[in-house]
């Protein structure tokens, strides 16, 4: 997919087709997730600081991100590559490989070549968005195919001709070639993927190592045979968040602890696993890492017992100094719960019992009879009281008499949204307060209406003052920013 989520923001909001985009995290130390092609002009680029794309780029559009209309589009993409072929191995959200000729389709240019225009035609038709493919007889060459289709194209790499795309390209483009072994083969003379195969596998082998060397060889002379696969089983389900100022209170350590918990469980329960390591990782004002994990008697998917767990690997880390960055994490997966809270801590006190009645300490004869174990069920978090929402930019809103629209910027006590919907003109821009009792946070709307559902196309806004202004807040106004680095 195309500069996938700013892609999406595109194609839901009207006003901002056609102008930079940037999708990732927007406070002090929030990261660039993904830019737009009108964005990229300028420098900005994916992992880059949001602060140095604001450099870059001070009129782009600059949204939170909006995973969960993320995700439903993905699925819907790779539902389409599902019924090409039983072989497709998903690389992230936006991006597969597929094993065409798995599928039934004939190892000919012609034919792969006319697969993939109908799969764009159908990606855009169901989406609303375009898509690159990449065609070529291994993983590694397609792979370049596809970025060298970007953005809205198609590229053929015809077999036999592997070498001659390959040879003038740079090293880095081979998979595997980092910074490090770069500058390395940099300092031997070698620059370009023809000077790599060139200089033989024993030489590379001297330079990098037997297997990175011999492996490098074999990609650089256009030898990849790395199936697709299918199943892509994750390891672990994770969370983090970076804060916009190091947490020096421990009672909010906690408290931020237990919210990532239960953001992972969610995500955990949604990808139909449970786990049986919890993990948690601590990011310090220097910049320290570290993390502390501990593995539980059978897989849960339970909150309250993933929250515990992460709670009592905290107390084994000192954060007051500051902790800039926390994460939870659950692996050891598995597709089933092998657990309930009150099961084991009824293990546990069982144990605790007959461990007491080996030492002669399980009671006083005569004495009555002690009462059953309960186990302490856990307590919430006291919460603040609830405020006015919190109004990120790019995420939808509903008027009660404007209807559906985004928030463009919040600050000073106003918000500013712009009511369009994807298949309107451009809308019209209205500030409120924050805590407007007719505004109202809102599910997103589809890309594509059903042919079905088509309203009539509304007339263009008359003479909005602020028209063509992708990112228009109010004076003063701060963006709403939450401080999570975004991860796709």
């Amino acid at each position: 997919m195309d500069a996938f989520y700013a892609s999406v923001e595109q194609a839901s909001k009207p006003s901002l087709r056609g102008k930079p985009v940037v999708v990732g995290g927007l406070g002090p130390r929030g990261v660039v997730a993904t830019a737009s092609y009108e964005a990229r002009v300028f420098g900005v680029h994916s992992a880059m600081a949001t602060a140095q794309a604001r450099r870059l780029c001070p009129n782009a559009a600059y949204l939170t991100p909006r995973f969960a209309v993320y995700q439903g589009i993905s699925q819907v993409v790779m539902g389409l590559l599902g019924e090409l072929s039983p072989l497709v191995e998903p690389l992230s959200l936006d991006e597969a490989f597929v094993d065409l000729e798995a599928g039934g389709v004939p190892p000919t240019g012609a034919a792969a070549r006319a697969v993939a225009e109908r799969l764009r035609r159908d990606i855009k038709a169901a989406t609303g968005l375009t898509a690159s493919v990449g065609l070529a007889g291994s993983k590694m060459l397609a792979k370049i195919a596809s970025e060298e289709a970007k953005p809205d194209g198609l590229r053929l790499i015809e077999p036999g001709t592997e070498l001659e795309v390959l040879g003038p390209m740079s090293v880095r483009a081979v998979p595997g070639v980092g910074p490090a072994t770069a500058e390395t083969l940099r300092r031997a003379g070698i620059t370009t993927v023809a000077e790599t195969a060139g200089a033989g596998e024993d030489e590379l082998v001297r330079l990098l190592g037997k297997a990175h060397g011999a492996g490098l060889y074999a990609l650089a002379t256009g030898h990849d045979d790395r199936p697709v696969v299918a199943e892509r089983d994750a390891k672990s389900v994770s969370v983090e968040d970076t804060f916009d100022e190091d947490l020096t209170d421990r009672t909010r350590v906690q408290l931020e602890l237990a919210r990532l918990a239960d953001r992972c469980v969610t995500r955990l329960r949604g990808a139909g696993r449970s786990g049986r390591t919890v993990v948690i990782k601590v990011r310090r004002y220097d910049f320290s890492t570290l993390t502390r994990s501990e593995t539980l008697r059978g897989p849960t998917d339970d909150p309250a017992v993933v929250r515990e767990a992460a709670a009592r690997l905290l107390e084994h880390v000192d954060t007051t100094a500051g902790v800039r960055l926390l994460g939870v994490g659950v692996s050891g997966l598995a597709d089933y719960t092998q657990e309930d809270l009150f099961a084991q801590a009824a293990a546990g006190a069982a144990e605790a019992a007959a461990a007491a009645a080996a030492t002669g300490m399980a009671g006083t004869a005569g004495a009555p009879d002690a009462a059953p174990h309960e186990p302490e069920t856990h307590q919430e978090p006291r919460k603040a009281p609830e405020g006015p929402p919190r109004w990120l930019p790019g995420h939808d809103v509903r008027h009660d008499e404007h209807g559906p629209g985004w928030v463009q910027g919040s600050g000073v006590g106003r918000v500013t949204v712009r009511f369009e919907e994807p298949w309107s003109a451009p809308g019209r821009v209205r500030t409120f307060r924050v805590d407007d009792p007719a505004l109202h946070p809102a599910e997103p709307l589809p890309l594509v209406r059903a042919a079905d559902d088509q309203p009539p196309v509304p007339p263009a806004p008359s003479g909005s003052p602020d028209e063509g202004s992708p990112a228009a807040v109010p004076s003063g106004a701060g963006g709403g920013s939450g401080g999570g680095s975004s991860s796709p």
